[in-house]
């Protein structure tokens, strides 16, 4: 391990993080009985936990199945603070909740959003919405309302102007009255990974801390238009897929936690399996940047960041390169074309019982490394 990956940096605790989202949801789940078999119930699988790994579904009745997820930006508004652009953030927003909503076989269909401020600024406001109103173009959704709220002191940033915070909540409907859950995956399986051009809206702590170390406090002046790439939307992608009959078994959306992480969210629903992803996209030349600058192992960079892929599908061996074809020729990417490819398949070792993941990496030191889940 390199001696910058041994630097506690704030923000970066991955088990920390996910030991509190763990609490959290211990105490959710024991409302769930307070709408058992009635409208709202849980779909939960047999564990006693929600079916769905990147949302949560409710029925209200055996036809209407509604998902529900929410989330937020994080650190990448400072990068919008430092750099005085707004326009781009919308798409951020609408990815995270959108892609966790679809990852699960869910259409979205509805978001509403919440913005805390210290104060209102009407200019910044308007450049904030202006970018929501294009990625729910994109998306195929509406908002349908929020909240913005002037918190004063209890919101704070870089610089002078406008801070906040900035969070939504999206519904959508089950497509198919089936979840993708991982829960028919195979060995043999394929993994299909999508293109990713930035960072979507994570690991920007880990971002930040090397570029003040790198450049000191003004670094945004040369890397804030990269930084503030907007993440790609593949919602409305991966519907009309679902919509089109293309099998899919399991979706993971790259975001936090990466690879071991969300792979390994949608790999737990089956029984002892694990994966080789063999041939991702290569990370952006900017990412490249930025783990050479802090002398990022590759196990590291491919724990926090998405290395230039946003999204993997696990699909059966026979329609595999079928999909691939489909998703390139769409419409919606023309222009960023290849943006799907066979990544990986689903392994199965009867003489190791530890479930992993095998990455190749394509980023600067070409490792080959394994994260067990």
């Amino acid at each position: 391990m390199k001696k910058n990956d041994k630097i506690p940096i704030l923000g970066q605790n991955l088990a920390r993080g996910d030991s509190c989202s763990k609490i959290a949801y211990e105490w959710a789940l024991q409302s769930f009985n307070n709408r058992s078999r009635s409208d709202g119930d849980i779909l939960c699988n047999e564990g006693h936990r929600s079916a769905a790994s990147f949302s949560t579904v409710v029925s209200f009745n055996p036809d209407i199945k509604i998902g529900i997820t929410a989330d937020g930006i994080g650190t990448k508004i400072e990068v919008a603070e430092r750099f005085k652009r707004y326009d781009t953030l919308g798409f951020d927003l609408v990815a995270m909740v959108v892609d966790d909503l679809v990852a699960n076989g869910i259409e979205p269909t509805n978001l509403s959003n919440i913005l805390d401020v210290d104060v209102l600024d009407q200019v910044v406001i308007d450049e904030l919405m202006k970018g929501l109103y294009k990625a729910a173009n994109v998306a195929k959704i509406a908002v349908v309302g929020g909240e913005i709220a002037e918190l004063g002191t209890r919101v704070s940033g870089y610089g002078e102007g406008m801070h906040f915070n900035w969070s939504a909540t999206a519904i959508g409907k089950l497509v198919s009255n089936h979840i993708i859950d991982g829960k028919e995956i195979v060995a043999g399986d394929q993994i299909i990974t999508l293109k990713e051009k930035g960072l979507r809206s994570n690991g920007f702590t880990l971002a930040r801390d090397i570029l003040t170390k790198s450049f000191g406090h003004d670094w945004h002046k040369e890397w804030g238009e990269e930084l503030l790439i907007p993440s790609t939307i593949y919602a409305h992608l991966i519907i009309k897929l679902i919509k089109e009959n293309f099998p899919i078994k399991g979706i993971s959306h790259i975001t936090g936690g990466s690879f071991q992480n969300k792979l390994g969210r949608v790999l737990k629903r089956t029984q002892e399996l694990s994966a080789e992803l063999s041939d991702l996209f290569p990370p952006p030349d900017m990412v490249l940047k930025l783990q050479q600058l802090g002398d990022i192992s590759d196990y590291r960079a491919y724990q926090h960041w998405n290395m230039g892929n946003g999204m993997l599908l696990v699909v059966d061996k026979k329609r595999a390169i079928e999909i691939v074809d489909r998703i390139n020729a769409d419409e919606e990417f023309e222009g960023t074309r290849p943006i799907a490819q066979i990544a990986g398949e689903i392994t199965a070792d009867k003489n190791n019982q530890k479930r992993k993941i095998v990455i190749h990496s394509k980023a600067t030191k070409r490792d080959i490394f394994i994260y067990e889940y």
